[in-house]
């Protein structure tokens, strides 16, 4: 993309409305613009950063072998009622009357609808067990949405419901969610920590909410060193779930609200790490709360009906965007990590017109194809350079009149300030990776 042509409407001021690092560099970069409280119109760079964290997210799902779907985001006000959690559920959620007269709603989440779905298509044990994901937009009525789309009213989500036979299958099922998560985040280049959560009247310890460090992060958080060095994308295609989730569960990690000094206390000191959290996911087994309440049964082995097991699996894949930011950031702007920035190098031509830098700039542009942003604007190159690290994108070849002359460029790494002249060739390899 051309910048002279791109729809990306920088801002130098600091937006007053803005209280966190993601909120304004969001807002500063043009990734997005608020339309009213907690809803935002994503521009083409944020929406460059979007489609990408649901690439990885879409890849992770289908390779631990859910299946996609897309669920509307009305809803109809029977099935929440089925459920018991039409009244229960409060002001946050969006209710709406149609022309007829009929009850909807603007979902929430989906634990209705894909147990609806699910009991009019599946009837037999032999179909499962059976992973359904999709990634939708939803709606909460926030009293008071605040910090950007960390936490607004609107917001992208996958989710994903699992049905199964029996709690061991249940349990399956959710180690599975869970290692896919875990290489999920590696992917995006973020340090994510699953903790355990509560899990409310069901019981039990199969809850856990995923945390991304970020010294802005909503909650305190604790936990064991030896998480850090963990490589989750090795394993292979058919992963030991049962040592995985044994190794991940044995390491100390909690928020403030279920951290335990006793057991902090058995961690070694020189593991022992403090900081700050933002959750971005959150996986949990509620058993057959859905499938009873709504009657989704299926035939057993012995032809007798029975209420499969169920659990859901979520990802904030909009909120995303504001944690990498909140955990990658500097003075002068976003440092995305490389697998979900917009462009994977800005090009710099600090002196247009001049024909060795504009020949130059053309070539590298032609070569990365759709992943460069072209910086071909006339503008001083102190404007290039500060909007350049304000959007973040990983790599800057900057391309001035001498270094052109010579058949070299400056490579700029974004996360490290580093700068070395390279020739055009070692440029490519390197932005290319």
């Amino acid at each position: 993309m051309r910048l002279s042509r791109a729809f990306i409407p920088t801002i130098k001021e600091i937006p007053s409305e803005a209280q966190i690092a993601s909120h304004r560099l969001m807002l500063r970069a043009g990734l997005v613009r608020q339309t009213s409280a907690g809803i935002y119109a994503w521009l083409p760079l944020g929406l460059r950063v979007l489609r990408n964290i649901e690439r990885i997210v879409r890849e992770e799902q289908n390779a631990a072998g859910a299946q996609e779907v897309l669920m509307p985001t009305i809803q109809p006000a029977e099935l929440w009622r089925e459920s018991g959690r039409y009244d229960d559920y409060g002001k946050e959620m969006l209710r709406i009357v149609d022309r007829h007269e009929r009850e909807m709603l603007y979902g929430p989440t989906n634990e209705e609808m894909i147990t609806d779905i699910f009991r009019q298509s599946v009837k037999s044990y032999r179909d499962l067990p059976i992973n359904l994901y999709h990634i939708q937009w939803k709606f909460r009525d926030e009293v008071r949405p605040r910090f950007g789309v960390m936490r607004g009213r609107e917001f992208l989500m996958k989710d994903a419901y699992s049905f199964d036979v029996d709690h061991a299958g249940a349990v399956r099922s959710y180690r599975g969610m869970m290692l896919a998560y875990m290489r999920t985040f590696q992917r995006m280049g973020l340090k994510a920590i699953p903790m355990v959560a509560d899990t409310g009247p069901i019981g039990g310890d199969l809850s856990h909410e995923f945390i991304v460090l970020a010294p802005t992060g909503e909650s305190q958080v604790y936990y064991d060193a030896s998480f850090e060095g963990v490589d989750y994308l090795t394993g292979g295609k058919s992963p030991n779930l049962e040592k995985f989730f044994a190794d991940i569960t044995s390491r100390y990690a909690a928020t403030d609200e279920k951290h335990d000094p006793a057991k902090w206390a058995d961690v070694p000191e020189a593991s022992r790490r403090e900081g700050r959290g933002i959750e971005v996911g959150h996986i949990f087994y509620f058993g057959t709360k859905y499938t009873k309440a709504m009657n989704a049964a299926v035939a057993g082995p012995d032809g007798k009906m029975f209420h499969p097991e169920m659990g859901s699996y979520g990802i904030g894949v909009s909120r995303l965007v504001g944690a990498a930011i909140e955990a990658s950031h500097d003075d002068a702007g976003i440092i995305w990590p490389d697998a979900i920035a917009p462009f994977k190098a800005a090009i710099l031509n600090l002196k247009n017109g001049d024909a060795a830098c504009d020949a130059l700039c053309e070539s590298l542009y032609a070569a990365l194809s759709g992943d460069a942003l072209y910086d071909d604007r006339s503008d001083r190159a102190g404007v290039k350079f500060n909007d350049a690290d304000l959007m973040g994108h990983p790599w800057q070849i900057i391309v001035g009149p001498r270094g052109a002359a010579a058949g070299k460029v400056e490579l700029k790494r974004r996360a490290t300030g580093e700068r070395v002249e390279v020739s055009p060739e070692d440029a490519l390899a390197k932005v290319r990776g």
